[in-house]
């Protein structure tokens, strides 16, 4: 049986993060993974909560984010999933954060 090539840590852990918040249904798991796709200062303002089969519940500071969200969820979706897996978030939905 041939072996594969060792894979990086860091190409490795969002598939593993993926794995636990699917799981566990928390997207708080995804919280790296969502700062790289979205970056530092879009991150300040949203964080994933939860993953509920292939939609990613994001909390989100107000409506105007959730509007700006919302035009680029394709990409994003795109975005996440060339680190996550194919697949493993398809739809993007948005949640207001409580006070």
């Amino acid at each position: 049986m041939a072996r594969s090539e060792p894979k990086s840590l860091e190409s490795l852990l969002p598939r593993v993060l993926a794995r636990l918040a699917g799981e566990s249904g928390r997207g708080q798991a995804l919280a790296p993974v969502w700062v790289a796709v979205v970056g530092p200062h879009l991150a300040r303002h949203t964080s994933p909560h939860a993953l509920h089969g292939t939609t990613l519940v994001v909390t989100v500071a107000g409506e105007e984010w959730a509007r700006s969200l919302e035009a680029e969820a394709a990409s994003l979706c795109e975005g996440l999933n060339a680190r996550l897996g194919p697949g493993t978030v398809k739809t993007l939905t948005f949640r207001l954060e409580r006070p």
